[in-house]
Parts: structure tokens; sequence; C-alpha cells
């Protein structure tokens, strides 16, 4: 970053009261965005070089206490991959947005349907019929503009995996059938970078971070082609909260992964039913 730019951020920054009485060296969206159309740099980097001085865009000043500057830093670095923008993915794609994160990954065939109404986060009335993709990266680029989204309409396949998620630094999973979810954790092993597998059913759903040396996926299904494609949501269904719970859990492991903030769901299994009301940890080995 070129020193006048630098200078510039710095002369710029306000100043923010915090609750616990200190003061916070803040840039307002407005200043940032200014300073990124003046300058003819991208807004995520301006950002960046704020946080490098100690200065934090007002719109992460609620993420900075738990991540730290340089988690944000970390998070507007980083590239997501989201495999489905539905309703896992949907939600997974605009929290990430929310969150930070430079780029992501959105990857989808599917088009909006009535039935996606109840649960997709994304999509209203007036999107009826349009690609899950290209509506989620316009959502993720409203919601945050230092967010870039690239989008691949069409459907992952083991042979298009690896190629599809070379860029991403952690994938997460907002598929419906368990051959893609095979394929995505083989192409992620491949490329030796971690796997946030999530399903939901009815009103629970579980998820489970895969990294590339863990077992992983065999370790609940057994091997490829040895279990359903589909689970009991096609016969129970998916309400409205459950995709928004299981996503917020899946966007928390990504999160983990990018900052080294927490410890990830490792060989074992996230159970949660919110009809009981449960959260459940089970082990799982090879």
């Amino acid at each position: 970053m070129e020193p006048n730019i630098v200078n510039k951020i710095a002369r710029l920054a306000d100043s923010l009261l915090r609750d616990d009485g200190t003061e916070q060296s803040v840039i307002s969206l407005a200043t940032a965005r200014s300073i990124s159309l003046s300058s003819g740099i991208a807004l995520r980097k301006v950002e960046m070089a704020a946080l490098r001085q100690g200065i934090v865009p007002l719109r992460y000043s609620r993420n900075t206490g738990t991540i730290g500057l340089n988690g944000q830093i970390r998070m507007l670095e980083s590239t997501v991959a989201v495999v489905g923008a539905g309703g896992l993915g949907g939600t997974t794609i605009e929290l990430l947005a929310r969150h930070g994160v430079g780029r992501v990954i959105v990857i989808d065939d599917d088009r909006f349907s009535e039935p996606d109404l109840n649960r997709q986060i994304m999509l209203t009335e007036g999107d009826l019929g349009a690609p899950k993709a290209v509506v989620a990266a316009a959502r993720a680029t409203a919601v945050n503009s230092s967010t870039e989204v690239r989008t691949h309409q069409e459907r992952l396949t083991p042979s298009n995996a690896a190629h599809l998620l070379r860029d991403a630094r952690v994938v997460v999973d907002g598929l419906d059938n368990l051959a893609s979810r095979f394929a995505v954790e083989g192409a992620c092993r491949s490329l030796r970078i971690p796997y946030v597998y999530g399903t939901i059913a009815g009103l629970g759903g579980q998820i489970m971070t895969i990294f590339p040396q863990d077992p992983g996926l065999s370790s609940i299904y057994g091997p490829p082609g040895s279990s359903s494609e589909q689970g009991i949501e096609t016969s129970i269904g998916t309400p409205s909260v459950t995709p928004v719970i299981m996503a917020t859990l899946q966007v928390q492991e990504v999160v983990k992964i990018i900052t080294g903030v927490g410890v990830p769901i490792r060989n074992q299994m996230l159970l949660v039913d919110v009809c009981r009301p449960t959260i459940d940890t089970v082990g799982l080995s090879r």
C-alpha cells in the first residue's frame, strides 16, 4: 500500500467510544469507499490497510473483540467456497459476507422454485426461476461490497471438483446428496484444504469439519455408494429455522479455521435437535 494512502486512512479515521469506556480508531464505510474510489484500490485492500494500522472499519467493529484485528485481516484475505446456494448454502454465503470474508466462490446449477420460499434466505418471490448462484452473488455484494463473489453455474462432479475448488482456503457444504459430498471431500483431500460438512432434516442437523488427514464421511456413511444418496429430509421436510441454525454453526467453523480462534469440530459429529432441544457430540473413528 502506498504511503500516501496509508496516511490518508490515518488522517480520515474517527474515534469510537466503546462500551468499556476506551476509545477505538475506526473508519466508516463511506470514508473507506471514498479512498477506494479516489485511489483506484479495492475497498477490501483499504480495509486491510486500516486494520494493519489498528483502525477498525466500523462494519467489523463487533467482530474484532472476538477474533482480533489480525483475525479480521485473515478473513478479508481468505477465499471460501460454498457448494450449493439453497437453504444451508444461502445462509452461509450471507454470513460469510457479513463476517468480512474477502472472496466467496459459489457453486450451484439450480434455480429457485416455490417450495424453496420457506427456508432459502436469499429467495424472494421476485426471484422465483432465477439461478441461485446469481441471486446469491448479488445478495452477498449488496451486504458487503468488499466481498468478491465468483459464481459457477454448474453441477459439481468428481471430474470438475478439484478445478472448481482449487482457489479456496475452506470449503463449506450446502449440498443435498451424498455423492456430491463425497466428491467435495475427495477434492478437498487432494487440494489439502478443510471441508465443513453439514446436513439438515426436519428440526435437526449435523455438522463436522473434515481436515485432509481425517477419516471424514466414511466414518459416518461407510465407503462411497454404500448408503442412500439422500436422507430423511425427503420425507420429513426442512422447516425455516433448521438451515439458519446449522449454517450459523458451519460459518463459525470457517471462522475458527481462518482465524485460529476456537477449536474445530474434528473427528466428531455435532448433532443438533431443536425439538427436544439438545446439542450432542458423537466421537468418530476410522
